[in-house]
């Protein structure tokens, strides 16, 4: 494997890592609940990605820019960033939808398809 694919895994680690390592870091020492800490870091997102900062994070980390649920507000805001220029006002709420509406959909099919073929403890 070349040095630059070393150094872009190396980049996306550090990243991703370091947005993980927060959101442990307010779980555990800030006594948030998971909802708070989640909710925390798809705001930061969202205003990285407001602020025109975020893109420069994916452009240096890759995937690790795109995997944490940071990149869900990120994405949620470039989402109605480009609808309002297209549709106007409006373009606020159903942009954001559009830009994520796969990612959810996708995610209560296939928990509901695990769901049936697992039992989940009580």
């Amino acid at each position: 494997m070349s040095a630059d694919l070393w150094l872009q895994l190396l980049k996306a680690a550090l990243l991703g890592g370091g947005i993980c390592l927060l959101g442990q870091l307010l779980f555990d020492l800030a006594k948030l609940t998971p909802a708070h800490t989640m909710s925390i870091l798809v705001s930061a997102g969202a205003l990285l990605g407001g602020l025109g900062l975020y893109d420069k994070l994916v452009a240096w980390a890759g995937f690790g820019a795109k995997l944490p649920i940071s990149s869900f507000g990120n994405t949620l805001v470039q989402g109605a960033l480009e609808a309002v220029e297209k549709e106007g006002f409006i373009g606020i709420f159903s942009g954001m939808l559009t830009a994520v509406s796969t990612g959810v959909a996708g995610a209560v099919i296939f928990g509901f398809l695990i769901a049936l073929v697992f039992r989940p403890k009580a």
